[in-house]
């Protein structure tokens, strides 16, 4: 089975590409100096463009995605609304987190001279588009729009698997930009595998930003670090996202944990980076039958490109064939007129969790409507395989509404262990379905990202493009307003004065 929509990706011309680099790089140097009120203004424009399109946009994106309308209408909504939260940002000013230390003559170091520090943007930023959410984390998902924010220009790599989606919301993007005054080569997109190499080889390109395949991610990660110059890397690339439930949680509420899990590993057929692959459970519950017999109600959902379904396939078929899996629920598959085949969902029982252990496959993420459950006997058995699991973006426990001392024990331990592996732990819910808040922290230790220390999602996404840069008895008129002594931009500012003790006291012996 083919997609044509996969075999129909262009691959850019090295003279395009080489347009796009050099145009950026021009842009640079003039987006960046903007005040971060007229990006803001400029970013609305774009958000208030999308809406304008949404019909079209979301129409076309059906067609060759196969997503539903009402998923995709919320998805470009998060994308305009992610917009305008970096807007927010901007006219705000404390992203720059600018702070000034006087002149000092009696510090406590020594004289102190006139330090000025803040954040300034890196430069153009590569931006690869995702497969699995065409608006939000694709051409003006919330890559672009934290890099666009920061002052930094986008070149876009376009997603082989939603390509008239992505060009009709590039030229979105562009016109509005260029309604808006920014220089050309603010945002430019650009198609194809080798394009996608080329453009992060090159040395204009300041950082690179990515969301996909663990394989894909990591030889972009080696590209980008093996340069002669060696540029950040933020990459999302896998997460299995285990998944914890105490005996507390399943006396109380087993019927509400297996319908929860069965919607949250099947929510858009299994392909949001967030999905529970994992599901761990008390030994002896009675869970699994419930889980299976609601799996096997999940209607068939296509899968994005033919490409995902083909990995989906083998890996699917490879898990089962682990020494003591039972599939409890066997996914079938399902032709359907786009060529990319549906599938309803698969569930496996692994045993005990020393299985998952012994056959680290199972720990691996499977992109598609699949997951596997385990069961444990004791905590030491549970920390033992969360030990084992790879970074992740999430951990889920599942708990008792007031659980008593031995829970209370049990889950202070998980919570310490899910704080190592992972960069969001959730009680009492699913991890799919990411807020997009100020508070967010969408990322993980590896695999799941290449960049512990940030995150894709919320407005702390705007700190992968800023570098910072002191200032050192600097003339005012040198400075970057933002570290003018009559701040021009009114952004907010830490200052220490002379004198002040409260800044680096002596310590007393």
């Amino acid at each position: 089975m083919t997609n044509t929509f996969e075999q129909a990706e262009p691959e850019e011309s090295q003279d395009e590409v080489e347009r796009c680099l050099t145009a950026a790089a021009t842009a640079a140097a003039v987006w960046g100096q903007w005040s971060p009120r007229r990006r803001a203004d400029a970013l609305s424009a774009v958000a208030d463009s999308l809406d304008a399109e949404g019909a079209s946009l979301i129409a076309e994106a059906m067609r060759e995605t196969g997503l539903a309308e009402g998923r995709l209408t919320g998805e470009l909504k998060r994308t305009t609304v992610q917009l305008r939260m970096f807007a927010d940002v901007l006219r705000d000013g404390s992203y720059l987190r600018v702070v000034l230390d006087r002149q000092d003559t009696d510090f406590v170091l020594g004289p102190r001279p006139d330090l000025r520090r803040g954040l300034m943007p890196i430069g153009p930023v590569l931006v690869y588009a995702a497969s699995n959410f065409p608006f939000a984390f694709s051409v003006a998902g919330g890559d672009t729009a934290s890099a666009l924010a920061a002052g930094c220009p986008v070149v876009l790599k376009a997603h082989p698997g939603h390509p008239n989606t992505s060009r009709k919301t590039a030229d979105v993007v562009r016109s509005a930009l260029a309604a808006s005054g920014a220089p050309e080569g603010t945002f430019a997109m650009i198609a194809g595998r080798q394009a996608g190499v080329r453009a992060l080889q090159d040395p204009r390109v300041a950082a690179g930003a990515f969301t996909g395949s663990v394989s894909g991610g990591r030889a972009l990660f080696d590209i980008a670090a093996s340069r002669p110059d060696p540029i950040p890397f933020y990459g999302e690339l896998g997460s299995i996202n285990p998944a914890v439930v105490t005996a507390g949680a399943e006396r109380e509420r087993a019927d509400q944990v297996a319908a929860g899990f069965v919607g949250s590993f099947t929510l858009g057929a299994g392909q949001f980076c967030t999905k529970p692959g994992i599901l761990l459970l008390p030994r002896g519950t009675g869970l699994p039958p419930q889980i299976a017999k609601l799996t096997g109600e999940v209607p068939p959902a296509r899968l994005l490109t033919s490409g995902i379904a083909e990995r989906y396939r083998e890996r699917t078929e490879e898990l089962a064939a682990v020494p003591g899996v039972d599939v409890l629920a066997r996914g079938a598959e399902h032709e359907v007129p786009s060529g990319v085949p549906a599938f309803t969902p698969t569930l496996l029982h692994a045993g005990s969790v020393e299985n998952l252990r012994e056959h680290p496959v199972l720990l691996e993420e499977n992109f598609g409507p699949s997951a596997v459950v385990a069961e444990y006997g004791s905590d030491d058995e549970l920390h033992a395989v969360l030990a084992a699991v790879q970074g992740s973006l999430t951990v889920t426990i599942h708990t008792a509404g007031e659980p008593d001392d031995a829970e209370r024990h049990q889950i202070t331990g998980l919570v310490a262990l899910a704080a190592q592996r992972s960069g969001r732990i959730v009680f009492n819910d699913w991890p799919t379905g990411v807020a997009v808040t100020a508070a967010q922290q969408h990322g993980g230790p590896y695999p799941s990202t290449t960049a512990v220390a940030h995150t894709s999602v919320g407005t702390a996404a705007i700190d992968r493009f800023l570098r910072p840069v002191a200032y050192q008895n600097a003339p005012d008129f040198a400075l970057p307003p933002a570290l003018r002594e009559s701040n021009p931009l009114e952004v907010p500012r830490t200052v220490g004065e002379a004198g002040d003790s409260r800044r680096w006291r002596t310590p007393q012996g």
